[in-house]
């Protein structure tokens, strides 16, 4: 049985989708390195005092996950918009009337009416 892999503008391809790769994970990583440094000697307080890594090593751990779950939800929320949605003339775009067309729509809106609708 030949397996076939899902071609690019297939319905589960990857057309139009940008690959980032590592970059999300890095820069995570940068920005817990760095959160961990800061927190680790900053909470010490002095060179009387022992060496706080442990809040350090916490303080990494909650931004980088922070941070990884900001990226991929920006990231994933990213996607752009269908081609279809910008095609059509007038106001009425997405509901895909003909021209000319009545709609319930076109009635307009009378304060008086006692069927609003």
């Amino acid at each position: 049985m030949p397996s076939n892999p899902p071609s690019a503008s297939g319905p589960h391809g990857s057309a139009g989708r940008q690959d980032y790769g590592n970059v999300p994970v890095i820069i995570s990583a940068v920005l817990a390195a760095v959160a961990g440094v800061a927190v680790a000697l900053f909470s010490t307080g002095g060179t009387e005092r022992d060496f706080r890594w442990e809040l350090g090593v916490a303080a990494a751990c909650v931004t980088f996950i922070v941070s990884l779950l900001i990226f991929l939800l920006l990231i994933v929320t990213a996607r752009p918009n269908p081609e279809n949605l910008g095609k059509g003339t007038g106001i009425r775009r997405s509901f895909g009337s003909k021209p000319g067309a009545v709609d319930d729509d076109d009635r307009g809106f009378r304060p008086d009416d006692p069927d609003p609708r």
